[in-house]
């Protein structure tokens, strides 16, 4: 089969919706493009807003898994998000008031490990009990997170936030000193020049990193929404008394979606700490968990697709709005309060939903068929 075959069939696979959102998708790639030539965008801010896409889908992800998949309502993303951003920032950075100094590494599973335990903390008294206790619980848990990170001063620093937080690839061989030993790069001449430099490339190496995260989310993610582990999360969500007749224990399956979530959302933390090198109690603010929820209800609950899409779009409503001629931040409540308002009326399972990624590639038959005309086919051999 030739190429150009090869590529007519895939189109000919898609749906309108999905033929739409990639056409929309080339569309903004070129303009952004575009804004690079022109020098209308920063090469390094670029990347800048690349990596808090990521960091946004890492989010998206991590809620999709609990409740796309087992229906489970967390209000807390923000917390997870900010004991992954603090777990590592304490005990990696300079100015830690508890440790400091370990190896960005160390910080990771640090942090990893402070998720684990928190989701641990709230999910045991209220996973067996109905989902609003949960949503209840997480709220709370949300909150006194922020008061804590805020006004504890020798663990936290309070107010003042942590500071001195090293690259991720700080006493790495070759790349922690990969964007010092890179060449300087000019393109064009004058004000308008573009200049890749050393930020350039420490940007550069953020984005792959978020890229390795994202993917190995992604592929995770993916891998279990088609699994028998899923497929009984799924049952969970849409009717949980089946499948506790069915012999499950959804107690077990609800607590293991949990902390799958709130470790995805942890590592949105640790790679956001590194990127800003800072991280204070606003970090935790709430509307964080609001963003991430619309990024989720946008892309479809349930499709990992829908949640990566989600999250790209919540961070070009938020950074596109900061350059209109209004106040950016009601400016952004009201895309994305109209955005749900015409999602929910026009297309309520969202942009992307989940049926084609709960399908094995190769399972599905693409031979054409074959017209019925009604007449038996007479094989070799028979009369």
């Amino acid at each position: 089969m030739s190429r150009e075959e090869e590529s007519n069939g895939y189109l000919d696979g898609l749906t309108t919706t999905e033929i739409v959102v990639s056409a929309v998708v080339v569309l903004f790639a070129l303009v952004l493009f575009g804004s690079l030539l022109t020098g209308g965008l920063a090469p390094t801010y670029f990347l800048y807003l690349v990596g808090l896409a990521g960091m946004y889908a890492l989010l998206s992800l991590g809620l999709n898994s609990q409740w796309g998949f087992s229906g489970l309502i967390n209000f807390s993303v923000a917390a997870f998000f900010g004991i992954g951003a603090y777990g590592t920032a304490l005990a990696s950075a300079s100015t830690s008031p508890i440790a400091g100094g370990l190896p960005p590494v160390a910080g990771l599973f640090a942090a990893l490990a402070l998720a684990t335990v928190l989701a641990l903390f709230i999910g045991i008294p209220t996973l067996r009990l109905r989902a609003d206790y949960l949503a209840i619980a997480s709220i709370g848990l949300a909150e006194v997170v922020r008061i804590i990170v805020r006004n504890q001063d020798d663990w936290t620093n309070g107010s003042a936030g942590v500071r001195g937080i090293p690259s991720f690839f700080e006493g790495w061989p070759v790349l922690a000193t990969l964007p010092e030993t890179m060449p300087t790069l000019v393109f064009g001449s004058g004000p308008g020049a573009t200049v890749l430099n050393t930020p350039f490339w420490q940007a550069l190496l953020n984005v792959g990193l978020v890229l390795a995260f994202v993917g190995a989310s992604y592929l995770v993610l993916r891998r279990a929404h088609r699994s028998p582990w899923g497929r009984v999360l799924r049952t969970i969500r849409s009717d949980e008394d089946l499948a506790r007749a069915l012999g499950k224990n959804t107690y077990a399956f609800k607590m293991q979606s949990f902390v799958l979530g709130s470790l995805i959302m942890a590592l949105a933390g640790v790679f956001y700490a590194h990127l800003n090198l800072y991280v204070g109690p606003g970090d935790l603010d709430p509307i964080t968990t609001f963003y991430v929820w619309v990024a989720v209800i946008l892309g479809g609950s349930g499709s990992n697709r829908g949640a990566l899409f989600g999250g790209v779009v919540i961070v070009a409503i938020r950074e596109g709005t900061r350059g209109l001629p209004l106040d950016a931040a009601p400016a952004r409540l009201l895309f994305i309060g109209l955005i749900i308002v015409l999602l929910m009326r026009f297309r309520p399972q969202g942009v992307l939903p989940p049926q084609r990624e709960l399908i094995w590639p190769g399972t599905v038959d693409e031979t054409p068929q074959q017209p019925d005309t009604g007449v038996r086919e007479t094989k070799a051999g028979e009369k």
